[in-house]
């Protein structure tokens, strides 16, 4: 069967969201006169939400659930999604609905202009606090500027994209990944669609501080290597200190001046370069620990059930 759109929504414990993102998507869907299916990618629920997508897929043959065995993390879901994935446009979009479905279409109207990559950028963003708009803000900007690939700044996840690029994705298979940095990297022809981000519908936010955090980690290792060379820098600069202050030392102490008698300059001279040794090992550290992991050769993810079709 030859599918038009694909649609992949990672879940988790969405329970309350569902039913109102199956019926908005299912409106502008059947609206579109286009074939179509959804991708309910069960990111390790505990709340019921697992249940629900069987429900819905057995009601709804367009409905197609992918259950995980445990949580693999946002990120991966997007991959699994990708893996299963049977259309000719791939549309990722959040299950809270923050993402309006009916924006869909819009994405497609530019992508039947030729465009491969259209993504979606937040150009109003309600029902959040402004330290949330403040950090993701500072986030995307930071990745913007230090990053290898300039991926668009006030862009999420929520995008469209030819099943050639998919295709390309598909065979990126590192661990530690950053699904808008991959579809930026990989090129092609791009174009953005603003849109206006809506309140969450129900349920918390999945990506709180800490996980943020843990996204611009990835997104910097994986696309960048600024955070080795702000190590090598603060070397030099360190050693640049230490040269300039040899001769005067050596000069004040000739004189007779006490200005550098006793232990608190050099304790405080240890603890600097102490401290610049250990964030420096620290990113080495995150660096070789991703290599660990991807040397280990494990499965991104494994499915407890999946369709049978790919």
């Amino acid at each position: 069967m030859n599918i038009t759109y694909s649609i992949i929504a990672p879940i988790f414990n969405e329970i309350d969201n569902l039913p109102e993102l199956y019926r908005r998507i299912k409106e502008v869907m059947d609206g579109s006169g286009e074939t179509w299916e959804l991708i309910l990618v069960d990111d390790g629920s505990t709340d019921g939400s697992t249940e629900r997508i069987r429900e819905l897929a057995q009601a709804d043959k367009s409905v197609r659930p992918v259950i995980f065995a445990r949580n693999f993390g946002h990120q991966v879901a997007i991959t699994a999604g990708w893996d299963f994935a049977r259309g000719d446009a791939i549309i990722i979009i959040d299950a809270d609905l923050q993402d309006p479905p009916e924006v869909i279409l819009d994405l497609a109207e530019k992508w039947k202009e030729g465009y491969e990559v259209v993504y979606a950028v937040r150009g109003e963003r309600e029902g959040e606090s402004w330290f949330k708009l403040w950090t993701a803000s500072l986030f995307y900007r930071l990745i913007y500027r230090i990053t290898d690939v300039k991926i668009p700044v006030d862009t999420g996840d929520f995008r469209l994209m030819d099943r050639k690029v998919v295709d390309v994705l598909k065979q990126m298979k590192e661990r530690h990944r950053f699904p808008r940095g991959m579809s930026a990297w990989v090129g092609f022809k791009q174009v953005g669609v603003t849109y206006k981000r809506a309140a969450r519908l129900a349920g918390v936010t999945k990506y709180p501080f800490k996980k943020m955090i843990r996204l611009a980690i990835n997104a910097i290792t994986g696309f960048s290597y600024f955070p080795l060379q702000v190590a090598t820098y603060f070397g030099f600069f360190s050693a640049g200190i230490s040269i300039l202050a040899i001769p005067v030392v050596i000069y004040m102490r000739m004189t007779g001046s006490g200005a550098f008698f006793g232990q608190a300059t050099t304790l405080i001279a240890v603890l600097f370069l102490g401290g610049v040794q250990l964030i420096s090992l620290g990113v080495l550290g995150e660096y070789i620990g991703r290599l660990y992991d991807e040397a280990k050769g494990r499965p991104l993810y494994i499915v407890r059930e999946a369709p049978e079709e790919k």
